[in-house]
């Protein structure tokens, strides 16, 4: 039992360091001072980390990236909460269909929705706009959403809601001071994924932006194709050292949310 225990062990970590070397191989060459990707690193240096502060095409497109990311994060917060409470509610015909409906964009491949959204877009006159950008991010993390606010919605007691209900609380009175307050954790949970998402994003970026809508993840992209730097790396410490942030918080978020559920 002990053996299996071991290889088991054993064939988890390596399979993390499998999936973990090529980023510990990169993220060092972040700080070096070389103009060359090579090791040894000759001397450690920020000069990379300051250049995405002082090019204007990186600042610009870190810019980019959170204003689009932080609208993503709105626009599908509230789109995928409301699409979760409307799939909690008992008179839905077909629940799982319209559920199925909701996650089709995460298997759907993204060169296909960016040739829609790109033509769809042109036709609404959002092309090349920060809301054509917005939208689109929105479409594909809208998803992570609806599962982590449903997510949560399942752990609430229904018979707290009609508790409150009974007392002579109107369904608005409810909702905001009983079923949003539960739910709460899960809905901050999916507004971190859509965030990422957003952040993560750069297929349906490259059909629907334009040149000023460059985000962090195009533009490391196109920099990869016409002129490697290091700033990529350094770019990519912080994509990485941003991710897992947003990991720690959405664990923190639902461990908190498991604790508040009733026994």
């Amino acid at each position: 039992m002990r053996a299996s225990s071991l290889a088991r062990v054993l064939f988890g970590a390596l399979a993390v360091l499998f999936l973990l070397a090529p980023l510990i191989a990169i993220l060092p060459l972040a700080f070096t001072s070389s103009l060359f990707l090579t090791y040894p690193i000759p001397d450690y240096s920020l000069r990379w980390f300051a250049e995405l502060v002082n090019a204007d095409v990186w600042r610009m497109s870190i810019l980019n990236s959170l204003i689009i990311g932080f609208g993503t994060t709105l626009l599908a917060g509230t789109l995928g909460t409301l699409a979760a409470l409307g799939l909690r509610g008992n008179g839905l015909i077909a629940p799982g269909l319209f559920r199925t409906a909701f996650l089709l964009p995460m298997v759907v491949p993204a060169v296909v929705l960016g040739v829609g959204m790109q033509v769809f877009f042109v036709r609404l006159g959002l092309a090349n706009s920060y809301i054509g950008v917005i939208c689109a991010h929105s479409v594909v993390a809208v998803p992570f959403v609806v599962v982590s606010v449903s997510a949560s919605l399942v752990g609430i007691d229904r018979r707290v809601e009609r508790a409150a209900a009974s007392l002579g609380a109107s369904p608005l009175i409810v909702f905001q001071r009983v079923t949003l307050p539960l739910a709460t954790p899960g809905i901050l949970s999916g507004g971190m994924f859509a965030f990422a998402t957003s952040l993560d994003e750069v297929v349906l970026t490259l059909f629907v932006a334009g040149p000023n809508q460059r985000t962090l993840a195009r533009q490391m992209f196109s920099s990869i194709r016409e002129n490697i730097s290091h700033a990529i790396a350094a770019a990519a410490f912080l994509f990485i050292l941003g991710t897992v942030l947003i990991a720690g918080l959405a664990l923190f978020l639902r461990q908190r949310m498991a604790a508040t559920r009733p026994a």
